[in-house]
């Protein structure tokens, strides 16, 4: 089975590429940014791409975005999300093309590395692979459905979160290292989410960063 990895720690990206060499999966490529990530599965057509989520340069949800690009255009390609971090909203953007060939394991809670060559290989077989923590924020957050801002990508509360400083878009894109027409989506996207409405007397922003220090 042939994997690429998305790792921009030197020390996890080779210490993953020699244990998976070791339990005889086909390593072809190693990178450490989601441009290259995304060249990689075009040259190699990978069973597994193995994505780390907060890649260069923002180290915010670049390996999100790849791994949905990669989702969307490679169906053939499943996709094992590796973080640090449980977030309901990554999931959710994971799970939007359905939960064929997709995962996300924490990487603190990789003990067993026979568990999770079989969680690889589930992945590349069009299976799914989820830590149980995942899952259970992901019942929750269903049960609840109190969370204001669950609906919002990682980038999109970075935005959110640099409009509460009072930066102008233009400021946002220079931070994000986005451009500032990016920016510009990413708040229509925001005001859309959070429902906020287009009229002459209501000032959307405004009213999207009140929704965010409330939550």
């Amino acid at each position: 089975m042939r994997v690429v990895i998305a790792e921009d720690n030197t020390l996890l990206r080779e210490g993953l590429s020699r244990l998976l060499a070791e339990a005889g999966f086909d390593v072809a490529e190693k990178v450490e940014d989601a441009p290259a990530l995304l060249a990689a599965v075009v040259r190699h057509r990978p069973d597994v791409a193995l994505v780390d989520i907060r890649l260069p340069p923002t180290r915010t949800d670049e390996g999100l975005r790849a791994a949905r690009e990669i989702r969307r255009a490679h169906p053939g390609t499943g996709v094992l999300v590796l973080s640090q971090y449980v977030r309901v909203s990554y999931t959710v953007e994971l799970l939007d093309g359905g939960a064929e060939g997709v995962g996300y394991l924490l990487k603190d809670r990789v003990s067993d590395l026979a568990e999770f060559a079989a969680a690889v290989r589930q992945v590349g077989r069009g299976g799914s692979a989820f830590d149980p923590i995942v899952i259970d924020q992901l019942v929750r957050r269903r049960a609840g459905g109190d969370d204001p801002l669950r609906d919002l990508s990682e980038r999109e509360r970075a935005v959110l979160a640099l409009m509460a400083e009072g930066r102008t878009n233009q400021a946002i894109g220079d931070r994000l290292a986005i451009a500032e027409r990016t920016v510009e989506k990413h708040c229509t996207n925001i005001f859309a989410k959070l429902a906020l409405p287009s009229r002459p007397d209501d000032h959307r922003r405004v009213l999207a960063v009140l929704r965010y220090l409330n939550a």
